[in-house]
């Protein structure tokens, strides 16, 4: 008779997940769901409403990446109104947004990511944790950690005027200029930011790649997809997270598409399954394969080590000097081992804080022209960016009174649903072995695999409290061991 784990709710991510396993009579692995049992309502209540409030309405999705839906939703709504824009707003959103990456992923690496190769993936649950790692790495680096992240907000206020939730851009550019004052503010934290990158990658090394253990579970473990990726890039194929087209490149590195974001319908598609609320998004013109691996998947990753998978490049010299090492430490471009994204994520901070030292140094920076006031009405915007957790597009229409009359919305974390499931389904099948009762080391390596993709299942409001996650092993149908953790 089939026996079930459940791994509910799954641990540091960003909202509420579930991991089901179905084990045959032997004890092996049957079969494998990743489950979001949550549903929201965005795409819906925005109808009706002014389409110029959509910016600051849809950053209540997330209290994690608020920024990431405010531009998405700004570059959407300028084409609602005939897409002319300011010059210096599109500098100024994009220094902004580089800063919102250095505190996403710092909060990633360090509080999420960290305690699997800090604390090792089986340490006690009671250590593996952010507090496992300060007191491991000492008090000094949590410190450090904690202050860079509080200067990406402050940089964020400073250009912004807030540092989450924002209501800053507005139809044709933004609310308000960078002066010369905040700009002589932000430029030592800047500088600050570049200097923890460089800390951050010595750390990986330090920790990581020192450990021949970590390498090969890196390498060749379970960790691994046949999939296709997808990332935003610029005219150079460079990394660029605020503008640019879409390209999607097959895992033996063969362009398969290069987009405009107005043309997004076109090359992805949705699929939905009855056991979850997440929809499973896939490469329109390939048709929806099944989760299948292979050079005709139409499964692709939207994910930090996809956008560099992508990339030929990257646009700053010192993240491409990282961005090179990486490449060349993994055994060449692309690379399929997921793991690496913890890796890819310290490469794309090297170039966020690059960027913020060139946008420091950009005369153009300070200018008070910060927007062109809209004088027609289109119907229709589209805006792409990389939200830290993959490729994001807002699509709206609105009628001649700029009414919003509909929205669609495909966020970071959608795109990556499908792989998640895969990795997830296929590292539990790797790990968990007729005749061994899994532990909670075992269990956290199952997680480790959805782990590695940051998924932002979250929306502004949090419960606060433990918690709890709890596998129950069934026999003949009876529960006969239970496991359980708070965390």
């Amino acid at each position: 008779m089939t026996r079930k784990i459940s791994i509910d709710p799954i641990t540091r991510l960003e909202g509420h997940g579930k991991i089901s396993i179905f084990l045959d009579d032997s004890g092996a692995v049957e079969d494998c769901y990743f489950q979001i049992p949550e549903l929201r309502g965005f795409e819906r209540f925005v109808v009706g409403r002014p389409i110029e409030e959509l910016p600051r309405i849809v950053t209540r999705i997330c209290g994690v990446c608020p920024a990431s839906h405010h531009m998405a939703s700004a570059k959407a709504v300028d084409g609602c109104f005939d897409n002319e824009v300011a010059p210096v707003a599109h500098k100024l959103r994009d220094m902004y947004y580089n800063a919102h990456y250095i505190h996403s992923h710092t909060a990633h690496f360090y509080a999420l990511a960290a305690p699997d190769f800090v604390m090792g993936p089986d340490a006690d649950p009671a250590v593996r944790n952010i507090l496992g790692v300060v007191s491991k790495v000492g008090l000094e680096i949590g410190g450090k950690v904690i202050r860079v992240r509080g200067l990406a907000q402050e940089i964020q206020r400073i250009i912004g005027g807030r540092n989450t939730q924002d209501i800053w851009c507005l139809p044709g550019g933004v609310a308000k200029p960078l002066d010369k004052e905040g700009l002589e503010q932000i430029r030592p934290w800047v500088q600050e930011l570049y200097d923890f990158t460089q800390f951050s990658l010595q750390l990986f090394r330090d920790v990581v790649l020192a450990n021949p253990q970590y390498v090969h579970l890196i390498l060749n473990g379970p960790y691994t997809l046949d999939v296709q990726n997808m990332g935003l890039v610029d005219e150079n194929n460079a990394p660029n997270f605020y503008d640019g087209r879409v390209r999607v490149v097959d895992f033996e590195g063969t362009e398969i598409h290069k987009y405009e974001p107005k043309d997004y319908a076109e090359h992805v598609a949705e699929h939905v399954e009855p056991w979850s609320y997440l929809k499973f998004p896939y490469l329109k013109k390939r048709g929806w394969k099944g989760f299948v691996e292979g050079i005709d998947s139409s499964i692709y990753c939207a994910t930090p080590l996809g956008r560099l998978n992508v990339a030929d490049r990257m646009a700053t010299p010192n993240a491409q000097e990282a961005f090179e090492t990486m490449f060349a430490t993994l055994g060449g471009h692309p690379c399929k081992a997921l793991l690496a994204q913890h890796w890819a994520r310290l490469v794309e901070m090297v170039q966020n804080a690059e960027t913020l030292q060139r946008y420091c140094d950009d005369p153009e920076i300070t200018s008070d022209v910060v927007r062109v006031v809209p004088k027609n009405i289109t119907g229709e915007g589209f805006g792409i960016v990389e939200a830290m957790r993959g490729t994001l597009t807002h699509h709206y229409t609105c009628d001649e009174k700029g009414i919003c009359t509909s929205a669609n919305l495909i966020v970071g974390t959608t795109n990556n649903n499908a792989p998640i499931q895969m990795v997830t389904k296929k590292v539990a099948k790797a790990l968990i072995k007729p005749g061994v009762e899994p532990d909670q080391g075992l269990l956290n390596m199952v997680e480790m695999a959805f782990r590695a993709f940051d998924p932002c299942y979250s929306c502004a409001t949090h419960t606060l409290g433990k918690m709890p996650l709890e596998a129950v092993i069934y026999r003949g149908g009876e529960p006969r061991q239970a496991i359980r953790r708070n965390c």
